[in-house]
């Protein structure tokens, strides 16, 4: 287990989009209406609630951790996703996102005007889409007439990669540094400020670092055991049953695992 000391380290080195830190970061409402304005360059925008990594799962049980989900003072949901994997489908996450937003936060029998605008902010470390923009919102368009409609769902895709001198393109360099000083951003300088400089700031990242490595290491453990059970009816079923009590030898068990191929 990592010292406090070396936790101290690991929280210095952290930036906005890394998901550990943009959880705490976003856990203020002036944080994520500074974000928000400036993505959707809207200087009215009023954030009236925020709730960071809440799980929306779907009526067939699959779940989903939206990292930011903010409740707009017009009662649209906005969910604000940084994300620095390239080899997730991106487009297909962010529908995913909205459509279980929409199931969330839909009643039974409630009348379709009522299903509330749904806004996703996608902020990724690289350029998926490739066409050399920072920003890019994706629109509903009538194939015939290329007139655009509004179903209440706006999709916005804005990337680190891509410097295109704008203010949106400035933010985006924040989120890629580990000190960040920009009186543009005053309120997202604050809160990063104090979650690493400041005692309290520093406690709160180190517990949350430690819930985040508790995940992954319950994660790692769960994904072992479904492989043994998935070898183990292997084994059993291609006459190997009566080998499982070698699989306790590493060598035997990572032999058993390339001939099923399970590694």
């Amino acid at each position: 287990m990592d010292s406090l000391a070396e936790k101290r380290e690991r929280v210095k080195k952290l930036r906005p989009i890394d998901d550990v830190f943009f959880e705490v970061l976003a856990d203020d409402l002036e944080v994520c209406q500074e974000i928000l304005r400036t993505i959707l360059k809207d200087d009215r925008l009023i954030v009236e609630d925020v709730i960071v990594q809440s799980s929306h799962r779907n009526v067939w049980g699959r779940s989903v951790r939206l990292d930011a989900l903010c409740i707009l003072g017009d009662g649209s949901r906005c969910d604000i996703e940084v994300q620095r994997a390239n080899s997730d489908n991106h487009l297909k996450r962010a529908r995913y996102n909205a459509a279980c937003i929409v199931t969330k936060n839909t009643d039974p029998g409630e009348r379709f005007e009522k299903v509330p605008r749904v806004i996703i902010v996608y902020i990724s470390e690289k350029d998926f889409l490739g066409y050399g923009k920072t920003i890019y919102h994706i629109d509903k368009v009538i194939r015939e007439t290329g007139i655009a409609i509004d179903d209440g769902l706006l999709e916005v895709f804005v990337n680190m990669k891509v410097d295109d001198k704008t203010q949106i393109a400035e933010l985006m360099k924040c989120f890629n540094e580990t000190e960040i000083d920009n009186p543009k951003f005053p309120k997202l300088s604050r809160r990063a400020k104090f979650l690493k400089e400041s005692e309290g700031g520093m406690m709160v990242m180190c517990d949350v670092m430690e819930e985040y490595m508790a995940e992954e290491r319950e994660k790692v453990s769960q994904e072992i055991k479904e492989q043994i059970t998935n070898l183990v009816i292997y084994m059993y079923q291609n006459g190997d049953g009566d080998k499982i009590e070698q699989l306790k030898d590493p060598e035997v068990f990572q032999a058993m695992l390339r001939k099923y191929h399970l590694e």
